[in-house]
């Protein structure tokens, strides 16, 4: 039975520092290498195939996944709100319209399974041969259905650097900038899971500003460092999700690569922003991280100056400490780091990005998704994109190969990593990769 979301904060689960699946002693009886992203504090979702069997409901542990359907008809989960078509389902949606109190019960369900002192499953070795996978051999998919996506432009230092290159250093920042969590809608139908090669776009283009534009493949081709987080189902039309309550609405969040063709982009973002520079991919981790799993790792972000308006303040940390990491792999040879970056560096975090975005009335769905903007840190080697890194073009970075890249060429692979850690856990979010092909 779906439960009501929108009642949630009546039911205490701002309390998230006792969750006990986030308790650091736990240990599990599967084997979880010491820096592995996904150890039983972690626990994310995702959506996995194996050969031609249809896709299911996963959760990560070690190099492993446990598989929800096999687990509810087994008997694991009977004490839980959920049904078997919740997990027998190609996205998490269905799962996810249980509420933010069911997730968080079926998240420590599965904690207790796999914690080392419960026999329950640990003493059945049939009922491990059907629940556990080898995720070497799963295929994994787009973990939800994103019937909306909205990206937000919520780095100070990535809009100050973008500014500087367009305009100039005194005149960096839009007036409304530190007024509001700027953000536009995006195309949802070419966001794509991890591992899946796109094509270089092509489009017109004015690389010369005295003459006409031009139509031909991008040759400005760059990434975006990104994290989105994914919502559960929001209130209905006309209503508003207040910074307090903002947590309940949040299931968790995933890496995301947002694809920018510069040269396209730049030619047609006046006056209504991104298009055809946006809209012809954006990579998505296939595993999402619940909120519930990151609450050790938040931190508290800048002191806001203008003092925003009062439907912006919050209290507490809501800014969330995740290291990022972003490389590029020519082909047959190895990786090349260009960037590590952290989303505390955010400016607007994602209490005021909901609470913004619903502040006129607009509804948020469950499985709806919004990305951070390009995370870039104060220095430079924490730039989140190319056009930053390469300074416009006017710089080269070194690969180990010898070759030299200003944007992405043919054939290389962007690689995004990210973790949360502590002297206690590390929380990761695996990798998003993805290989550029020519233009068709």
């Amino acid at each position: 039975m779906m439960k009501n979301i929108s009642s949630l904060s009546i039911l205490n689960l701002k309390n998230t520092m006792n969750i006990k699946a986030n308790n650091p002693a736990l240990k599990s009886w599967i084997e979880v290498a010491e820096n592995s992203d996904f150890p039983i504090q972690n626990l994310p979702f995702g959506i996995f195939s194996l050969g031609e069997e249809t896709a299911r409901v996963g959760v990560a542990i070690g190099t492993k996944i446990v598989d929800l359907k096999a687990l509810f008809e087994l008997g694991y989960l009977n004490d839980l709100s959920f049904e078997l078509a919740d997990f027998d389902a190609a996205v998490l949606n269905p799962m996810l319209l249980q509420g933010k109190e069911a997730m968080r019960d079926l998240r420590n369900r599965i904690s207790d399974l796999l914690n080392v002192e419960n026999q329950e499953l640990q003493g059945n070795s049939d009922a491990i041969e059907s629940v556990l996978i080898d995720a070497e051999n799963a295929d994994m998919h787009l973990p939800v259905y994103i019937g909306d996506y909205t990206d937000f432009y919520s780095s100070e230092q990535h809009a100050y650097n973008v500014g500087c290159l367009f305009r100039d250093p005194d005149n960096a920042l839009m007036p409304n900038w530190k007024h509001i969590p700027v953000g536009y809608h995006g195309r949802s139908s070419s966001i794509i899971v991890s591992g899946e090669p796109i094509h270089r776009p092509k489009g017109q283009k004015k690389p010369n500003p005295e003459e006409p534009p031009v139509f031909g493949q991008s040759n400005l081709l760059d990434f975006e460092l990104e994290m989105g987080f994914v919502t559960f189902q929001g209130k209905p039309l006309g209503d508003t999700i207040s910074t307090e309550e903002a947590d309940d609405f949040i299931f968790g969040m995933c890496l995301f690569n947002d694809w920018s063709a510069r040269d396209i982009q730049g030619w047609e973002y006046v006056p209504l922003g991104p298009f055809l520079g946006k809209n012809f991919a954006s990579h998505m981790g296939a595993w999402i991280v619940t909120l519930d799993a990151l609450e050790p790792f938040r931190v508290a972000g800048p002191v806001q100056n203008p003092k925003v308006l009062p439907y912006l303040e919050y209290k507490g940390d809501k800014h969330v400490a995740i290291n990022l990491e972003v490389a590029i792999q020519p082909e047959n040879t190895e990786e090349t780091v260009v960037a590590n970056s952290n989303y505390k560096y955010m400016y607007w975090n994602m209490n005021q990005q909901l609470a913004h975005h619903t502040i006129n009335g607009c509804n948020i769905n469950c499985g709806d998704l919004m990305a951070s903007g390009t995370i870039s840190g104060p220095k430079e080697g924490q730039f989140g994109s190319m056009l930053e890194i390469s300074w416009k073009g006017s710089k080269s970075v070194a690969m180990k190969d010898g070759t030299e890249r200003k944007f992405i060429n043919d054939h290389d692979t962007v690689i995004m990593r990210g973790y949360a850690q502590n002297d206690k856990t590390r929380i990761g979010f695996g990798e998003v990769t993805a290989k550029i092909l020519p233009v068709k």
